[in-house]
């Protein structure tokens, strides 16, 4: 098998103990304090938060990267649609292309057909456009730190492989858990407390104790704030032609992988739970921006080269042969709660 090749991840750095990067404790300790600052600004109604006439459904994390927040906005949206609340997505749309969409959008308009979405950075001001538009909720993709819109149900997604945001250090031993720009934390994990409910994702990919472990610091930082569990699951692999294949045909498969994501990781634990052999995996940063060149010396000698969906609609306009494996999100634990907090959701209640 080939080496792993991580062009210039960040997070890999950040993960290291040790050395020049500790320097960078100095100003993340400022960002704390500004972030603590501002939390307690809003806690206080020293910043206002503006209210909608329609719910909205906030699905968000602590941490940059990747939780599985565009799997579970595509889960929320069809719960909502389910209750005829009528959906509409709104995303700050950051990294967006020269259509004015970035790849989460893209990946969103195939999860969710037909659902208007609104990318815009005043997030007060796209929901105001949804709700213009006849939308009867809103889901806030990536919104926890957007406090300036009031929210009805906060959802904060914690990555279990990852729960606050970097991977476990090459040398071994427990993760970094900083704020930015020391570690990938936007916010401390106090901020959890402020969450109607918290959901761990990628619960299947730790062990039990693991787990229980974070649960319990989860309730040290929110007690009494429900903690949810969810595991992503390979659903379909589509060909280079967009025809479906049998998730069976990758058992014993040498492939090579690609992506652009938040945790490239869990990708590659997915693609070998399915019986994968991965020969060699090139994983670059989030939303990067494919080019030509990008996947040379991937697929030699006619192996298949996998990505996952929110880089197949990046890779398409280069034209690269990649088959494309689709995940979805669903709760293990906690489906009764999620469900009753949007069954509390009543249009009634706003405007």
């Amino acid at each position: 098998m080939q080496p792993a090749e991580f062009p210039g991840r960040l997070e890999l750095r950040l993960a290291r103990r040790g050395g020049a990067v500790e320097l960078l404790r100095v100003p993340a300790a400022l960002f704390g304090a500004a972030a603590r600052l501002r939390r307690s600004a809003f806690d206080a109604g020293l910043l206002p938060a503006h209210r909608l006439a329609v719910p909205v459904v906030s699905v968000g994390n602590l941490s940059t990267g990747g939780t599985g927040k565009t799997p579970m906005c595509a889960l929320i949206v069809r719960e909502l649609a389910a209750r005829g609340l009528a959906p509409g997505l709104l995303s700050r749309g950051h990294r967006a292309g020269a259509d004015g969409r970035n790849d989460e959008a893209r990946l969103l308009d195939e999860l969710c057909p037909g659902v208007p979405h609104v990318q815009s950075k005043d997030r007060v001001r796209g929901g105001e456009e949804l709700v213009a538009r006849g939308s009867g909720s809103i889901v806030l993709d990536d919104g926890f730190q957007h406090r300036r819109l009031h929210r009805d149900l906060d959802l904060v997604l914690v990555d279990a492989t990852r729960p606050w945001g970097l991977p476990a250090p090459e040398a071994g031993g427990e993760p970094v858990c900083a704020l930015l720009p020391r570690g990938l934390l936007r916010e401390p994990p106090s901020s959890l407390a402020r969450a109607h409910a918290i959901a761990i994702t990628r619960a299947d990919q730790v062990d039990a104790s693991r787990l229980e472990a974070l649960e319990g610091e989860i309730e040290r930082a929110a007690p009494g704030v429900p903690v949810l569990r969810a595991g992503h699951r390979a659903v379909r692999l589509r060909d280079e032609q967009g025809s479906e294949r049998p998730l069976a045909s990758l058992r014993g498969a040498e492939v090579d992988l690609v992506s652009g994501i938040g945790n490239p990781e869990a990708f590659e634990r997915t693609a070998r739970a399915l019986g994968a052999r991965v020969r060699a995996h090139r994983a670059f940063e989030d939303h990067h921006a494919y080019a030509k060149g990008d996947l040379d010396g991937l697929g030699s000698g006619g192996v298949a080269v996998l990505t996952t969906a929110k880089d197949a609609v990046k890779l398409a306009p280069i034209g690269s042969p990649v088959r494309v494996l689709d995940v979805e999100i669903a709760l293990t634990s906690g489906a009764g709660v999620l469900g009753a907090l949007l069954d509390a959701l009543s249009p009634g209640a706003h405007g």
